[in-house]
């Protein structure tokens, strides 16, 4: 590892989805960052990696980053994983990585998977342009938020948990608008991996009968620009 600090993704799912350079990584790692590391033991369990890990999440990110900073000066190389995916996108991450830049440290983040890209690309919506916006704020902003997506004609991507999914997909409609067709996609990579397409009150009903679980992207499409236009006329 020539970086000082290394990002390494990690399955989302099937732990086969594993890069041979994320494992190499990994297995010539003295000591891992974690943001859970009971999940992250299940893996290094199954492929035989025994580097030390330490964890580090948002409860604890603030505090620990100037230590780690300190570390990688003093000549430790370090990497760091999230649960799943790729760190830094809806995982903890940033405040390190800007830390090391401005420290003038080396920072690589090596390719791996995101639940959002297989998502997007096979939800049937335009991948050429999207907006990725993450978890959507739990209370304060939420429905700011989701009136400023109105007018976006881009594919706009969400994270969301099983237990908000349908309140969150009601406050689109109500928001948003109800003529946006929209792909929740959940266990990308696992057993019961799924798509559902349709409208809001479809997916409301869907996941009112089958109650959603596991990991979840909501795509929403964009404002087709024919339907702004007709809006702009009226």
């Amino acid at each position: 590892m020539d970086a000082d600090l290394t990002l390494v993704p990690t399955p989302i799912g099937n732990l086969g989805d594993i890069t041979v350079r994320a494992l190499d990584t990994l297995k010539s790692a003295e000591h891992v960052l974690a943001e859970d590391t009971r999940v992250t033991r299940k893996l290094f369990n199954h492929y035989g990696i025994t580097a030390s890990l330490s964890a580090f999440h948002q409860h604890n990110e603030h505090r620990m980053t100037e230590r780690i900073i300190e570390q990688m000066l003093s000549g430790q190389k370090i990497v760091l994983v999230s649960d799943a995916g790729t760190p830094g996108i809806s995982d903890p991450a940033f405040l390190l990585v800007r830390a090391a830049v401005e420290a003038g440290l080396k920072v690589e983040c090596l390719p791996g998977p995101t639940a959002f890209v297989p998502a997007l690309v096979a939800s049937g919506f335009p991948c050429d342009r999207f907006v990725f916006e993450g978890f959507l704020p739990h209370k304060k902003g939420r429905q700011k938020k989701l009136l400023n997506l109105k007018e976006e004609e881009r594919t706009i991507i969400f994270y969301e948990s099983p237990h908000r999914l349908i309140k969150t997909i009601e406050q689109i409609a109500e928001f948003i608008g109800t003529d946006r067709r929209l792909c929740v996609v959940r266990e990308i990579s696992k057993i019961h991996e799924e798509y559902a397409r349709g409208s809001t009150s479809e997916l409301i009903e869907h996941f009112t009968k089958k109650e959603p679980k596991g990991e979840i992207v909501i795509l929403l499409e964009g404002l087709r620009k024919q339907k702004k236009d007709e809006d702009s006329e009226d």
